[in-house]
């Protein structure tokens, strides 16, 4: 039998080929210093190194346009975002200017610092964005003479691939850099150590097709040069020298997935109806104008969660109201007139550092001063946010949603303050929607248990699973030894999203779902049973989710939405829903 890694699926699909490990990149470790006097010259220096960082970045953007890869392209715009960043590029100036740091021990030191900051929060998310930072402090080391292994990655794989095999990346990690630079026609697929589902070279392989697993652990580096391995990036599983039988059956596994790749194309540009025509909304969770974009070509139907408060972070100062209406307008030009786009107000809180509003470290910031709460304690601060989604309320359909709403009165003075900027544009003559929805997150289960009197208030509800999951269950999602309290499926999660639902269609107002488990197969057969309106996800699971949705028939799903709200582990769901939906198995 063949020997088995096992990592977290970031990209789906079957590769088989011959292993190729890279080895990590070295970095200058420790800080060295410059003679008294230096100062300005080693400034020069890093300042060099940064130009040519940023010119690479260009070519690489623009050659990534060319060729069509839009998303990737987006990637090194952010790259060359950070090359301005005061946390990154002015901290490290800082240090060579006031410390007399060489050059690369101050890159080095501000992109760790700036990493570990962004690696300690709590959205996976922005977690993930700590690989772009060392990504692109890597990069302005390698330009200030540590350039020998800048084309490690694509020059390793090219050497190991035969005419008729692809080669099978394994590192320790793989840079967004890296990966925007493989060729599929070359790479059938990578494993790395770390790295989770949300990370930019994730993201980046589910958008150009290349199965990839990461987090596989210590086992995935020590994989031989030359080893026939399979990936199947659906299961998270390596398979290290297959026998005859498990390559036979890959082998198959690949045609077939070949196939339904085909079959998906085929929902590109239709509405998401289920079997028994009954019509719901499938849109995307985005974090910028770029992601909009992307979901767009991607056959989303519009955006159902816009996370705004990334204009907000990586900068010394707050965004202008202009800056966010360019942004908000955007983001609506990219679907058209009518796609609902539902822009949440800033979620920053205690675990988001944000310089300009100093705020405070707190022992638990997950259930402080955060979100809607700090915006109700600074009115000028959110009225500028309100003001600019209503102006770009006039470009497209915009609706607001306020997050960690607890109580009927935050919800009524935010609401209020929503009214003084409309009644504000209004005396300027500014044009906005006066129709315009507002509605709230459901993350918290004070809010869920209170939904029949929101229900009399608000346009809209959608449901946070991530956060509703940790605060029903009392369980940090992000610690790996509560895992098995951090599954949507556990009744009682699914309950408090069925007295939701139940609440907003008593009053004619629909409900939305922007948490993971919207875009989750076995999820959504159940959602559907119970009543969801809107399911927003990743870009990328829009096609899957509405040929699935095709298969299902919401009639007679009704009754297993009523079964499952009755067992009593999440286990016993999932094996309900697997054995009562064959669909699933299609």
């Amino acid at each position: 039998m063949a020997t088995e890694i096992k990592g977290i699926a970031a990209s789906e699909g079957y590769a088989i080929g011959r292993a190729v490990i890279l080895r990590e990149e070295a970095v200058p470790q420790g800080v060295t210093y410059v003679e008294a006097g230096e100062e300005a010259a080693e400034l020069s220096r890093f300042d060099a190194a940064v130009a040519a960082a940023r010119s690479e970045l260009e070519e690489l953007h623009a050659r990534m346009i060319a060729s069509g890869r839009e998303k990737e392209a987006e990637i090194f715009e952010a790259h060359l975002m950070l090359l301005e960043d005061e946390e990154l590029i002015g901290a490290a100036q800082e240090r060579i200017r006031g410390q007399r740091y060489k050059a690369e021990a101050a890159i080095n030191e501000s992109g760790e610092e700036v990493a570990a900051m962004l690696a300690s929060l709590d959205d996976e998310y922005l977690r993930e964005r700590a690989a772009d930072v060392r990504d692109v402090s890597r990069r302005v080391i390698r330009k200030l003479g540590h350039d020998t292994d800048a084309d490690a990655v694509p020059a390793a794989a090219t050497a190991a691939t035969s005419s008729n095999e692809k080669s099978i990346l394994f590192a320790f990690d793989l840079t967004p850099s890296d990966t925007a630079q493989l060729d599929p026609s070359v790479i059938g697929g990578f494993v790395t150590a770390v790295g989770g589902r949300t990370s930019h070279s994730a993201i980046i392989a589910r958008s150009v097709g290349i199965p990839a697993i990461v987090g596989a652990g210590d086992k995935a580096l020590r994989i031989e040069d030359g080893q026939l391995v399979i990936v199947d990036g659906a299961a998270g599983l390596v398979l290290v020298d297959p026998e005859d039988e498990e390559l036979a059956r890959y082998q198959a596994l690949q045609e077939q997935a070949a196939g339904q790749r085909a079959l998906l194309e085929q929902f590109r540009g239709q509405p998401s109806v289920s079997a028994d025509g009954h019509q719901v909304e499938l849109v995307a969770n985005i974090g910028s104008v770029q992601d909009a974009r992307q979901a767009q070509q991607q056959g989303a139907e519009g955006v159902g969660l816009f996370r705004t408060e990334f204009l907000y972070m990586g900068r010394p100062d707050l965004p202008t109201e202009e800056e966010q209406f360019t942004a908000y307008k955007e983001a609506a030009e990219a679907f058209g007139q009518a796609a609902p786009i539902v822009i949440r107000t800033m979620d920053i809180g205690g675990d988001k550092e944000l310089p300009s509003l100093q705020l405070e470290k707190e022992d638990n910031p997950f259930l402080g001063y955060r979100a809607i709460r700090i915006c109700l304690d600074r009115p000028d601060l959110f009225k500028t946010q309100l003001r600019a989604v209503l102006r770009a309320s006039a470009y497209g359909n915009l609706k607001i949603m306020f997050p960690m709403i607890a109580t009927l009165g935050e919800w009524r003075q935010a609401k209020a303050l929503l009214e003084q900027a409309k009644q504000e544009l209004r005396s300027e003559h500014v044009a906005f929607n006066e129709r315009i929805e507002a509605g709230i997150m459901i993350e918290i289960p004070a809010a869920a248990q209170m939904a029949d009197r929101f229900a009399r208030e608000v346009d809209f509800f959608s449901i946070g699973t991530n956060d509703l999951v940790q605060y029903t269950m009392a369980a940090d999602r992000m610690n790996p030894k509560l895992g098995y309290l951090s599954d949507p499926l556990h009744p009682p999660v699914l309950r408090l999203i069925h007295q939701v639902i139940r609440a907003a269609h008593k009053e004619n107002k629909w409900v939305g779902m922007c948490g993971e488990m919207a875009g989750t197969p076995i999820a959504i057969p159940i959602l559907l049973g119970l009543g969801l309106d809107e399911f927003s996800m990743s870009a990328s699971a829009v096609l899957p989710a509405r040929a699935l949705l095709s298969r299902l028939d919401r009639a007679k799903l009704s009754s297993l939405a009523e079964a499952v709200l009755d067992m009593d582990d999440a286990e016993a769901v999932r094996s309900y829903v697997e054995r009562q939906v064959p669909e699933l198995r299609v």
